[in-house]
Order: C-alpha cells, then structure tokens, then sequence
C-alpha cells in the first residue's frame, strides 16, 4: 500500500495525469470536428454513407497499439505522434453514430420542415441534429472512453501519460506501481463516461426525452 500511495505522491504523477488528460480532451476535439463534418456531407447519400459507415467499422477493427505503432516511421516518437493515432481511434465511433443517427431522422418530418419554408441549414441545424443528438453522443461518449484507455499505449511511442507506471510495474514486477496507473486510467474512465452521460441528456431535446421514456414504458 506504501509503494502504491507514493507513486499518486511522485512529483511527474500530476504532470503524466495531466498529458493523460490532454490526450483525451484534444484527441476527442479532433474526431468531433472531423466525423461530424464529414458524417453531414454523407449522409444523404445511402452510397457515401455506407462507405463512411465501413471504413468506420474497419478502424474500429484496427487494434489502438497497431495505429500507435504505425506512427511511428511517420512522425517519430513524441507527443503530436500519439495524438494524431489517437485522433484516428476517436474518429470511427463518432463518424458511424453520427451517420446513422442523421439518416435516421423520419423523412415525414424532414418533409414538413421543408414544407414551412426552412432551408437545408435550418432543417440541419433546428431538426436533424437535435433529433440526432444522442445517437451522436452515444458515438462521442465511446469514442472518448475508448482513447482513456488507448492512451495507455502512448508510452510504447514516447508518448507519456498514465501508461507509463503500467509498463514500469511491469519493468519492475510491481503491481502497485502498475495498478496505480491502472486504477487511475479505470477512474478516469468512468469520469468520461458519467460526464458525457450527462451532457448526452443535457443536449437531448425535452419533448425526444419524453417520448424515449415513454417508448421504454410501453416495452
């Protein structure tokens, strides 16, 4: 317990958290602003969206040290190298929900919207992605707590983070220092979870929460 209470006392454990962190927030950033984009250029084509959907689903199938490794030749180790894997492990999730969930807005609905004049941006922007939004969290949620415990694998590219106390426990056949950074990464993990949870039901309009409670009521 000693050994395990002063690895959370080292100096770089709050300096290694923070890059932990960092990695996270900046690599989920990064997918949100490429799949989203990409998910409204696709979606209104069954042809574009099923090949965004596949190659989604292909880098899905990537294992995480796979895409960190293959950084490597082509950005050496550092940093920027494991965030623009992780970048790639973040978007595949993000991108298929964010597919799936504008292209299954009613086409009634859409319809009626035109009909009252709005443009192509309003019925986006007012109808198709309120509706669409906890799909699009859903997809944002595991794409965020999928790189918590991918960035565990930064430390074989040089990357830093948590990861580095798993390795070194091992190094050292310490199990302490190894869950310490185990135990934080599971921790985080969970923070990650509960927090897009929450912003999941924030950004769900009130009237598609009603009708989703009412939907589980009738099951």
């Amino acid at each position: 317990m000693s050994e395990f209470m002063g690895v959370l006392q080292r100096p770089d454990f709050i300096e290694n958290l923070i890059i932990h962190i960092e990695y996270v927030v900046l690599a989920t950033l990064f997918g949100i602003l490429i799949a989203i984009p990409v998910a409204v250029l696709v979606h209104r084509s069954d042809t574009a969206s099923t090949v965004a959907i596949n190659i989604g689903n292909v880098g899905r199938a990537v294992p995480s040290l796979a895409v960190l490794v293959l950084m490597f030749p082509l950005f050496g180790l550092g940093f920027d190298s494991a965030l623009f894997a992780l970048t790639l492990l973040a978007v595949p999730p993000i991108l298929i929900n964010a597919v799936v969930g504008l292209r299954q807005v009613s086409a009634q609905i859409l319809d009626s919207a035109k009909g009252m004049g709005l443009s192509g941006r309003q019925v986006l922007t007012g109808i198709q992605l309120p509706i669409a939004a906890p799909i699009i969290f859903a997809g944002i949620r595991t794409s965020a707590v999928l790189v918590v415990a991918s960035v565990t694998l930064a430390t074989f590219i040089g990357g830093g983070g948590l990861g580095d106390y798993i390795v070194e426990g091992y190094q050292r056949n310490s199990s302490a220092i190894a869950l310490a950074g185990a135990i934080t990464v599971g921790i985080l993990a969970i923070i990650t979870e509960l927090g897009f949870a929450t912003l999941e039901r924030t950004f769900t309009p009130k009237g598609l929460r009603i009708a989703q409670k009412r939907g589980r009521a009738t099951k």
